[in-house]
């Protein structure tokens, strides 16, 4: 046998251990299969069994628990030349709607937890995030810049509609005539048309919606907690026909799984009112690689291979290329072909407009206690 194909029939076998072993600890509702050990971590974890069996049981429900965190500061910023903002707010730690491929979970190693289950069920939340942000914009040196609302984990996730802590930013922004983006998975951001609509009439509000496939079994064992696809496209609807600008994320795209519903996802979203469209392809920093690995052999181990086979393809061989502008979109032939299609069914259905600008100029700084606006050089 040659040595290509002793290497791909070790994988497959690889595979098929993994996917037999991560079958018993399955918790439903959830995306991850495990809680792999974060990197930061001195030891790691490993299931085991004992002798006493205990290991073919069924995995223990698992709760999600919400921990507040005083949070210092409120406004992220940043200097990556391949995304549109350089700042953000993120109301919340972690992410119920427990999508297997979310590029935030390795962040959780930070709060010495695991990417894995640990990303979807410890979540953090951030009571003073309001008094922050009115302290922030308050600032004699502060100059507005549109404020992307919830882009590392989903500011509309499911424990929002307990803490509300997004709809109290939302009315803080909207106070001061500030600019603001939005991107969601999630209907629940309907709740706040009332907010958003009068802010984006006057230019200080654009949405995005991902739609990740149109597959309802596809989406509940990818993205188990987040709205099922049929929701997401009413909720293109909803927003567009209050006159909000809405982009479809078609993110992220991976190659053999859903790629091929480029056009339908593109043709749903347009009929639904969005009026543009973007695309991601899959990525997997430091933990995720494993993580999704480990889903794919469960879920999909018809494809596995071929999965991680072409998204190593576009990546020059590795499972990740963190470099600006190659990270979200990949290199080689299957690259070049995604991009193609995407710029012609974005053509096909009218889903070419630019990203409206948003509006800084009518920005109104926070009265002093005094009743006295501040000076403006």
């Amino acid at each position: 046998m040659r040595l290509g194909q002793k290497l791909k029939a070790r994988g497959r076998v690889a595979l098929a251990e993994t996917a037999e072993a991560s079958e018993r600890f399955h918790h439903r509702g959830r995306g991850a299969i495990s809680n792999q050990t974060g990197r930061f971590e001195p030891e790691t974890r490993h299931a085991y069994d004992d002798g006493w069996d205990t290991i073919e049981e069924d995995a223990a429900r698992l709760d999600t628990t919400l921990t507040p965190e005083k949070a210092k500061t409120i406004i992220t910023f940043n200097k990556s030349p391949d995304i549109h903002f350089d700042r953000s707010i993120n109301p919340y730690r972690g992410c119920e709607h427990g999508c297997v491929y979310c590029f935030a979970r390795p962040t959780h190693a930070y709060q010495g937890l695991s990417a894995g289950l640990d990303f979807e069920s410890r979540l953090f939340h951030k009571p003073n995030a309001p008094e922050l942000l009115r302290q922030e914009l308050s600032k004699p040196g502060y100059r507005p810049r549109p404020i992307a609302l919830g882009v590392n984990t989903d500011a509309f996730q499911p424990v929002e509609r307990e803490q509300g802590l997004t709809r109290q930013l939302l009315q803080i922004l909207s106070d001061h005539d500030h600019p603001v983006s939005l991107l969601t998975k999630s209907a629940l951001i309907q709740r706040d048309i009332d907010l958003i609509a009068p802010m984006a009439a006057k230019g200080l509000c654009r949405v995005g919606v991902s739609v990740t496939t149109l597959q309802p079994k596809l989406a509940r064992a990818m993205e188990p907690r987040a709205a099922a696809p049929h929701k997401r496209i009413e909720t293109i609807r909803a927003l567009s026909e209050a006159g909000i600008p809405v982009i479809v994320m078609n993110a992220p795209l991976i190659p053999a799984l859903n790629d091929m519903e480029i056009e339908a996802v593109l043709e749903a979203a347009s009929e639904a009112g969005a009026s543009a469209a973007g695309f991601v392809m899959l990525r997997l920093p430091f933990e995720l690689k494993d993580l999704f690995h480990e889903w794919l052999a469960q879920h999909y181990p018809d494809r596995a291979a071929r999965v991680i086979n072409l998204l190593r393809e576009m990546r020059g061989g590795k499972d990740y290329d963190a470099r600006w502008f190659k990270r979200g979109r990949g290199n080689g032939p299957y690259a070049a072909l995604i991009g193609k299609r995407f710029t012609r069914a974005r053509e096909q259905f009218g889903l070419h407009a630019e990203r409206p600008p948003l509006r800084t100029d009518l920005f109104r700084p926070r009265e002093s206690p005094g009743g006295q606006m501040r000076l403006e050089l």
